[in-house]
């Protein structure tokens, strides 16, 4: 038997439990005033399969309820804990960049890896890191979102052009380009600080009358799409639509993307945002199914 766990409020978890056909009951946190939480399972687990639904976005203030929720699951009789987070945080710090700076994707990577038996996830930030195996020492799933996003660009933007903000998202946006039967340019892009980016365009623009659509899998400023969208007027294309994988953006920062010019801004709901437009859950039960070898744990 599984049973879907659900962070609070989390609408993604309610959406894959109906996918799998299970039931879905929502952890209870509860916080006390010197800041120390309290996590509750109000439902027998017994012999099954926990999938716990936590996206990391903001990891700091999740990990210990998700490492609670796991060890309460475990000692309640379940058989097995897959941790789905859509989001997956501490992707990014994959080296050391400066002198004594933590490698934190390791380290977050052991901790996860320490309480859960299996990780699924959407589109990590995989750089230096080729795939999560290097790092986590349980089975990991990615679930790749070019597919839902490729289809969300078919059913509502007319004669796409999909965009990508850098070279290292050429494969990815030529795949979504190929899945929405639409041609891909890449733009060339230089970061000079957490928030300050410059892009121009460095594919040649297809002949024709086309609207760009802006792919990316991480929002966290918008700097990028406002540095994009600057850069495909100076090309003399219309005014784009931007998706995004995981939107990390907070409104202020979403209304500078739209009054830059972003004709509409969607994202996948892998992060609970007001833009959410592309739904997971059939991709993430996908996911479920495939993901092998994870070990019982339960005494």
């Amino acid at each position: 038997m599984r049973k879907v766990l659900a962070w609070p409020g989390s609408s993604l978890a309610a959406a894959l439990a109906a996918q799998l056909g299970c039931e879905c009951a929502e952890l209870a946190i509860h916080r006390f005033p010197d800041g120390e939480q309290l996590v509750r399972i109000d439902t027998d687990v017994t012999g099954c399969e926990v999938v716990l639904v936590a996206g990391l976005e903001r990891a700091d203030a999740k990990f210990l309820p998700i490492a609670f929720a796991c060890d309460a699951a475990r000692e309640l009789g379940a058989r097995r804990i897959v941790l789905v987070a859509p989001y997956l945080g501490y992707m990014r710090q994959d080296q050391r960049f400066q002198r004594g700076e933590a490698v934190s994707s390791r380290t977050f990577a052991r901790l996860l890896s320490s309480v859960a038996d299996a990780l699924v996830t959407v589109d990590p930030h995989l750089h230096r890191w080729t795939k999560l195996s290097q790092i986590y020492s349980i089975p990991a799933q990615v679930v790749p979102a070019a597919e839902p996003i490729a289809q969300w660009i078919k059913q509502h933007v007319q004669s796409p052009l999909v965009v990508g903000p850098d070279a290292e998202s050429r494969q990815w946006a030529a795949r979504i380009a190929s899945l929405a039967d639409a041609p891909c340019v890449v733009l060339e892009k230089v970061r000079s600080g957490d928030s300050e980016v410059s892009v121009t365009l460095g594919d040649a623009v297809p002949a024709g009358r086309w609207t760009p659509v802006l792919v990316d899998d991480i929002a966290s400023t918008g700097r990028t799409f406002i540095a994009a969208a600057a850069a495909l007027r100076r090309a003399g294309l219309h005014n784009p639509v931007a998706v995004a994988v995981h939107a990390l953006l907070d409104e202020e920062s979403l209304a500078a993307v739209r009054m830059a010019g972003v004709h509409e801004f969607v994202s996948c709901d892998t992060v609970e945002h007001s833009t959410n437009a592309i739904a997971m859950a059939p991709a993430l039960a996908h996911g479920l199914r495939e993901i092998k070898n994870a070990p019982d744990r339960a005494d």
